[in-house]
Order: structure tokens, then sequence, then C-alpha cells
């Protein structure tokens, strides 16, 4: 009877360490591991798509590009590394004055096309303005692929574009910035100078945005993208109009303020847009702030 069970004990002992019942230390620890190997995957799948998160373009045909019922020109120019880029100019409306109030390049934000922007057109011819909205490499018709340095080298092309054709200095021009744009606008300004500058659902910063729809990734360490407009605005000492929407879903209205409250005390303002989301067409609000900054001008 013992040697039995002297038997049955020792083939138990012998048993492999898999056919042994788990413990609840291992088992803790193993989901630990699954759950760790996980977030790894996903933080490195993020940082390898980190442009395809941020730049959705729209290409051509996709957008409305024709019965917009505005004449515009087709403005087709290169940036400083060759890649073709393409643009609509907006003359202002010779019948209400000689020249136009102010001359405005309009940069948009990350998503779409230059044809879902007429709205942004016809604001600023209303107001007196000739204005110009262009495309991002890998926008509408725009060769390329957006980043942030390529961005930015488009922008530089567009208003060189702009101010040869309405025959300004390419300081004298009014840059708006909507939402993305908002640090493409704050680049240029901030580096070569602006008569003005708006900015329309824009942030501080994109790591900071990333930072709210993002809250368990550690993005301020891992995005190589920045379009640090917090950093960059100090430099701009000129006239800043900033509109936000208190209802941006995306953008929070925080971020805005932070950055109307690094931008030099000069001439600023900033006016909040009751019940605007990120998406939303801006309301009369937005007109009548633009005809006012344009006045000050």
């Amino acid at each position: 009877m013992n040697g039995a069970n002297d038997e049955t004990s020792a083939t138990e002992e012998s048993a492999p360490p898999s056919r042994r019942p788990m413990t609840l230390g291992r088992r803790i620890w193993r989901g630990v591991r699954i759950i760790a190997l996980a977030y790894a995957i996903i933080l490195v799948l993020m940082m390898f798509f980190e442009e395809r998160l941020i730049f959705i373009p729209s290409k051509y045909p996709d957008g409305n590009w024709n019965g917009i019922g505005l004449s515009v020109e087709d403005a087709e120019f290169a940036a400083s590394d060759g890649t073709r880029l393409h643009g609509w100019f907006l003359p202002h409306d010779a019948n209400r004055r000689e020249k136009p109030r102010a001359v405005v390049l309009i940069a948009h934000g990350n998503a779409g096309n230059l044809t879902h922007r007429t709205h942004l057109l016809r604001s600023l011819r209303a107001a007196g303005a000739a204005a110009m909205v262009f495309d991002y490499r890998g926008y509408g018709k725009s060769e390329g692929s957006p980043s942030e340095e390529g961005v930015l080298a488009d922008a530089r092309a567009a208003r060189a574009w702009l101010a040869e054709r309405t025959d300004v200095e390419e300081s004298a021009i009014v840059l708006l910035g909507e939402s993305l744009g908002g640090g493409v606008a704050v680049d240029l300004a901030a580096n070569d100078g602006a008569a003005g500058l708006i900015l329309l659902n824009t942030f501080s910063s994109l790591p900071d945005v990333a930072a709210n729809v993002y809250p368990w990734v550690p993005v301020r360490w891992l995005m190589r993208t920045r379009l640090d407009s917090l950093a960059k605005i100090p430099r701009y000492p000129g006239p800043v109009l900033q509109l936000h929407g208190d209802r941006d879903e995306i953008i929070p209205i925080e971020l805005a303020q932070r950055l109307f409250d690094a931008t030099p005390d000069a001439d600023k303002r900033f006016v909040t847009l009751r019940g605007a989301t990120h998406n939303t067409i801006p309301p009369r609000a937005f007109d009548d702030a633009v005809k006012a900054f344009f006045e000050r001008l």
C-alpha cells in the first residue's frame, strides 16, 4: 500500500512543469506581459504610421472642383525641392474698391483639400481681401506626400507665388491658418514676418493635441511631427486675431488660449465662437472679426 502511494507521488513530482496548475501570481504576470507586449506593438505602429494619422488628404478628383460660384484662378508652382503644387487664387471684388483691403494666404487643416475651404474664400472676399488657398503636397492636385518639413516648404512656395501675383512684398501678406494650418502660418510669421496673423481653431503644438486624443500614450516623447506654435509665436510681434469654437471636440479651446497667452503683448484679440465645433463653418462672428481686423491693419 505504501509502495503504491510512493510510486504515485513520484509520478506526480516528475510531471512536466507545463502540466502543473498555474498559480494566481503566474497568471497575473502572464497577463501583464501580454498587455505590455500589445501596448509596445501599438506604440511602434503609431510611430511608424504617424504621418498617416496626422495628414488625411483628399486627392483629386475628391471634392467639389466645379460649380463653386467663385471665379478662381488656378495657381501652379513648385516647392524648393521641386514638388509640384496647386492652389486657387481669388482676386478681390474690383467693383468695391481699387485695391484689396488685404492679401491673404490660407493654410488649411489636416483633412480634405482646398475645395472644402470655399467658405473661407467667400468670407475673405466679402471683407474686401484678395485670397489664395493652396493644397499641401499629397492633397488635391498637389504631388508628393505630406510631412512637417514638406508642408512648411509648400507654404513658403505658395506665399512667394501670391506675392508675385499681387505685386506685394511677402511680409505684407496676411496669413490665415486653420487647425493644422495654424501651425504652418505661425511658422511663416515667426520666421519671415507677416502683415497680420489669423488663427482659426488651432493649437499650441501637435503633441498637445495628440495628448488630449491619446492620453494613454507618451506622445510628447514619441512624436516627430511637432508644429510647435507655442515655442514660435513669441518671435512674431505683429497683429494677431485668434478665433476658436467653445465646443471644439478635437482641439480644446484651452490649447488655443495657451497659444494666445504666449503671443507678445501687441495688437492681439481672442474671439470665442459660441456653439461652434471644430468643423463648423465659421459663423457671422468670424466674418465680423475678420473685417474689423482688416480695418485695424
